[in-house]
């Protein structure tokens, strides 16, 4: 699912590579075997049972909720939420990232590649003591390919979906047009029928009217309040085993100092930051004696987004952005006159790896650098040659267009993010060298001038999934909105027809090799088109108290992230502390177990590997 995240987005790696669930598909189907798998032995060890009481596991978050239906949810924390109520027909394996059952306990495709069958498990149910079905799945997915609205986050998995049946309770069978690579890495949560085919308005339902939610995942939602908290408890007829504490609750913070505060005080169990700790919050907590500060690998990327004209997919421009960004020298000087170096060092202190593909180096199969020739590193001379050329010279200190108007541009920020705002200081002084003014506009949600397509240029963000089709796929026309200022899955209005080949074609390749060389030249293409500038790989970086926690799983295990997991790992598998009654009033106790260390950026890169629900930062804080 997506950040969006968005999104989302994690990626495994045991001895930090990358075994990308699609990929391990793939190999299976160029065996032509089934790929089946045991409900517990490729997941992480479930925990010891923990003391009686009531335990609670308080996660301090800085983004709110855009929606609880997973048809709409594209934020990362919403996406997260979502995986923690709904199966997946599979799961991602916490240490290598290879495919493993969900709902579905195995499946295999046709000689042809063009339909599969998955077998549904018969231990799953849902909260209402429902049985979890086929015909569930079925209906999720054909839910999807028959309203544009119930695809909104996910849609791009069903476009090539022909038919999809359930021709028993334990049988699901999906037709597909063409052959296509994510089948065992399709990031849809399956909901129950019984209860979602109530619902009339799609686009308006945000699944928050009654409670609890009915789910099958490890966890069942019992409240929220916008902007405050979401609350689950523990699901004890969990296919998988009930999960060690008895709640968990993402409770907002708008200030991440008082977050961090919180964590200091015992009130929360976790603070996750927006996304990460800052350096000065990570080294203000390492002293603290009941206090784990974790850094892994991060599994997002950091960018700088263009708005090359808004557009609905039929054609129609909206929005005001700057027509300069039109030209692709432009875009390009705007490129070659950001020092990467200076935001490593100097913004994110070295908790994060230089940006040059699209796809972080932390999943190894499908990550991108550029050639020498290719590489727009950082040249101001050559960023004002470029200038020149598409006819912007300077006129005193300023750049100016044929028709007399100064190049002055503006840039959204997330105002909960301060790496926005201090890159934003930087920016504003390189292009100021140039001779282009800036505008940065922090905001709490930048979500309505963003699809409005009312802005230059835009900080960016996804977490990446195991497989990269769903970040790959927001830059796709398909992915453009249906009308002017409507939510969608589209990054930022990009539409190309050599792009849109290159993905149709990466997403029919079920060879690893094969595929990963499309999804190179995809990130190519992305790169020398100057409207996605990825400027960093920030490390995951985020605190938790070893009073209140005895033990919880990164991903991958040996060196990774908590928060934000492609999967449930980290929650599902989290130990209460001996005496541990909850976050609020926790007890002292010893810091036992397993406790996950820092894991500093050298080490990471010498390890040859480097986490958007998929889930970005656009149209808000973070989607996965």
């Amino acid at each position: 699912m997506v950040v969006r995240v968005p999104s989302s987005s994690a990626p495994p790696r045991s001895r930090l590579r990358v075994l990308l669930a699609s990929g391990a598909a793939a190999l299976a189907l160029a065996a032509g075997t089934v790929v089946p798998g045991t409900p517990l032995g490729a997941a992480p060890q479930q925990a010891q049972a923990a003391d009686s009481g009531n335990k609670t596991l308080t996660v301090a978050v800085a983004q709110s909720v855009d929606s609880l239906s997973p048809f709409l949810a594209q934020k990362l924390l919403s996406t997260s939420v979502s995986r923690l109520m709904y199966d997946f027909l599979t799961n991602y394996d916490a240490k290598d990232n290879h495919a493993i059952p969900g709902l579905a306990t195995k499946w295999e495709p046709s000689a042809d590649k063009l339909t599969w069958t998955y077998t549904i498990r018969s231990d799953s149910k849902w909260s209402d003591g429902q049985q979890a079905t086929a015909e569930d799945a079925a209906w999720t997915f054909n839910k999807m390919m028959d309203d544009d609205a119930a695809a909104q986050a996910n849609g791009s998995f069903v476009t090539n979906f022909k038919k999809v049946t359930a021709p028993s309770p334990t049988q699901l069978v999906i037709e597909l047009k063409e052959p296509q690579a994510t089948m065992a890495a399709l990031d849809v949560p399956i909901v129950p029928k019984h209860v979602w085919e109530k619902v009339g308005d799609f686009s308006k339902f945000n699944n928050d009217t009654k409670f609890p939610v009915v789910g099958n995942g490890p966890f069942i939602l019992t409240d929220y309040k916008v902007d405050q908290y979401v609350k689950l408890k523990a699901n004890p007829d969990f296919w998988r085993g009930k999960p060690k504490f008895d709640e968990l609750v993402f409770k907002t913070y708008k200030d991440q100092d008082a977050a961090v505060a919180a964590l200091r005080k015992g009130e929360v169990s976790f603070v996750a930051g927006s996304p990460a700790l800052t350096p000065a919050q990570a080294n203000s907590l390492k002293g603290d004696k009941n206090i784990k500060v974790n850094e892994g690998p991060g599994r997002r990327f950091y960018a700088l987004a263009t708005n090359p004209g808004a557009q609905t997919k039929d054609g129609k421009k909206f929005g005001d952005g700057n027509k300069a960004l039109l030209d692709q020298k432009v875009r390009q000087a705007l490129f070659l006159s950001i020092d990467r170096e200076t935001i490593i060092d100097k913004v994110f202190q070295g908790h994060a790896v230089e940006g040059k593909g699209y796809i972080p180096p932390r999943f190894s199969a499908y990550a991108w650098e550029p050639s020498a020739d290719q590489a727009m590193n950082y040249d101001p001379d050559k960023a004002a040659k470029l200038l020149d050329e598409a006819g912007y010279k300077l006129k005193g200190d300023q750049r100016v267009g044929k028709d007399g108007k100064p190049l002055d541009l503006r840039i959204l920020c997330h105002a909960t993010d301060p790496n926005d705002k201090a890159v934003g200081k930087y920016l504003k002084e390189w292009w100021g060298k140039l001779g282009i003014g800036l505008k940065v506009d922090c905001l709490d949600d930048v979500s309505v001038p963003w699809y409005a397509g009312e802005y230059d240029l835009a900080f960016d963000g996804w977490s990446v999934n195991p497989d990269p089709d769903f970040v790959l796929g927001i830059h796709t026309c398909a992915a453009l909105p249906t009308k002017a200022k409507a939510s969608a899955t589209t990054d930022n209005f990009i539409c190309d027809k050599k792009y849109d080949e290159l993905y149709r074609k990466q997403l029919a390749e079920y060879d690893p090799a094969k595929r990963a060389e499309l999804v190179g030249q995809m990130q190519s293409w992305l790169y020398d088109s100057g409207y996605m500038n990825v400027m960093a790989y920030p490390n995951a970086v985020e605190a938790y108290r070893t009073d209140q926690i005895k033990s919880i799983t990164t991903m991958p295990e040996a060196a990774g992230n908590i928060y934000g997991q492609d999967g449930y790992w980290s929650w599902w598998s989290a130990v209460p502390a001996s005496g541990n009654g909850g976050s609020e009033g926790s007890s002292s106790g010893s810091s036992t177990g397993v406790i996950i260390g820092i894991v500093v950026a050298v080490v990471v890169l010498a390890g040859g590997g480097f986490l958007i629900s998929r889930r970005r930062r656009t149209t808000a804080d973070d989607r996965e």
